[in-house]
């Protein structure tokens, strides 16, 4: 059973003779930052950035922090999970196993410059049918900010939960009202007007789509 990220920090720091003010301060944190994240679990996880420093300080995987297992430790890139389901630009995909698989590793810069997003709180995943052509297609892999979904809502592609089915869609805010319209951008598809924001069970907010070209 893989260790605890909060009790390898703590063996590491025991073995090495490490003080938790002194790390905390590596990570440009307060002194007490690490020891409430050991003894109150607060944050409640590291986040990417703050891994990548603790790892190269101690000279261990990222992953003994929380990371994803086999993450690369290539500076300069970030890893991003890939789950293997799909999200349906169609009737709807029924996700069966979210656990996270082989991973995308992006320039660091570039995503960046893409998102504000850490990398935990993003993901990738494919879509499955014709009703977001010719804007997304059928096996396109598509970037997720589940940090991005109804608390900031606005105009914009987002995969949406409805039942147990993942769907991809173009979501329209009406500002005045606060209503919201669920379209394909395929015309072939009927569009779910009128919805109220309760009624959307938003993961999160499509950010880059990548293709392969016939």
């Amino acid at each position: 059973m893989p260790e605890d990220p909060r009790s390898a920090l703590e063996r590491l720091c025991v073995e090495r003779g490490e003080e938790f003010a002194a790390l905390s301060r590596l990570l440009g944190k307060n002194s007490a930052y690490i020891q409430q994240y050991l003894r109150r679990g607060t944050p409640k996880r590291l986040k990417e950035d703050e891994r990548r420093i603790l790892a190269r300080y101690f000279g261990v995987p990222e992953s003994l922090f929380g990371a994803p297992e086999g993450q690369p430790i290539t500076p300069g890139l970030i890893a991003v999970m890939r789950v293997p389901i799909s999200a349906s630009a169609g009737s709807g995909a029924f996700p069966t196993d979210e656990r996270p698989r082989p991973y995308f590793a992006f320039d660091e810069r570039w995503l960046k410059q893409m998102t504000s997003a850490d990398a935990d709180d993003l993901v990738i995943i494919r879509v499955e049918g014709d009703s977001m052509v010719p804007t997304l297609g059928d096996s396109d892999d598509i970037l997720i900010d589940r940090g991005d979904a109804l608390a900031r809502l606005r105009d914009g592609i987002y995969v949406i939960r409805v039942d147990e089915a993942l769907i991809v869609k173009r979501i329209a805010l009406n500002p005045v009202t606060r209503r919201v319209t669920v379209q394909s951008d395929n015309l072939a598809y009927t569009d779910w007007p009128d919805l109220a924001l309760g009624d959307v069970n938003c993961i999160g907010r499509v950010i880059w789509a990548a293709r392969k070209v016939a």
